[in-house]
């Protein structure tokens, strides 16, 4: 059986559609930047969603490969995740999906190192006959963060947002949404395939302690 971490981590990946404060552990993602309204026929955003999947499955199929990655093991490719944010403001205006810009990332095992995500790099390169220099190898320490499960519309998210802002305040914590420290959305439903009204998105925030 492969490991599902959305299984495996259910208090990172499938968390209630109520507020709750966790610890997230530092780790490593397959990562593009990117700027511009994700929901735009041909956007950046679409297309580095492209060049994810492609390094995620050459990583996850290197097993079929002469090329033998120490400590491999078989396991489901992790959702997709984002870091948004817009320059100049706090928080997000969803009336100026132009003028967001993210981070889109999927997370990689712990057995990926630098070393072997460069492989991957280079092999779909051979393979696909692509530009992936735009896709960087990212670890990240996420820290302490507030969450929840939103059911919905993407632009329906402010009202679950509000409710992660007043759960933290309740608990002696503010949001902390900083240069180095972003709103974080996980996806764990496919929009292609899935009614507005069904999918499912934990958000994330950054928080720390009141002062």
């Amino acid at each position: 059986m492969a490991f599902d971490y959305k299984k495996e981590y259910k208090e990172f990946y499938m968390p209630k559609n109520k507020p709750n404060i966790i610890e997230i552990p530092k780790m490593n993602y397959i990562a593009v930047r990117g700027k511009g309204n994700p929901n735009e026929e041909n956007s950046e955003y679409k297309q580095t969603i492209g060049l994810l999947y492609s390094i995620a499955f050459t990583i996850k199929m290197s097993y079929k490969t002469s090329h033998k990655i120490e400590g491999y093991f078989q396991y489901v490719v992790p959702p997709l995740e984002g870091f948004w944010w817009q320059d100049g403001i706090e928080g997000l205006d969803y009336n100026k999906k132009e003028d967001m810009e993210f981070i889109s990332m999927i997370r990689l095992p712990d057995f990926v190192t630098k070393e072997e995500f460069d492989w991957a790099i280079s092999e779909a390169t051979n393979k696909k006959k692509q530009d992936f220099s735009k896709v960087e190898y990212l670890t990240y320490d996420e820290g302490l963060c507030v969450q929840c499960m939103h059911i919905g519309s993407y632009d329906n998210e402010p009202a679950t947002i509000e409710m992660m802002k007043s759960y933290a305040e309740e608990n002696g914590y503010e949001i902390d949404i900083t240069d180095n420290r972003f709103h974080h959305e996980i996806y764990l439903s496919d929009p292609r395939r899935c009614d507005e009204s069904r999918l499912k998105t934990v958000i994330r925030h950054p928080i720390r302690k009141r002062k």
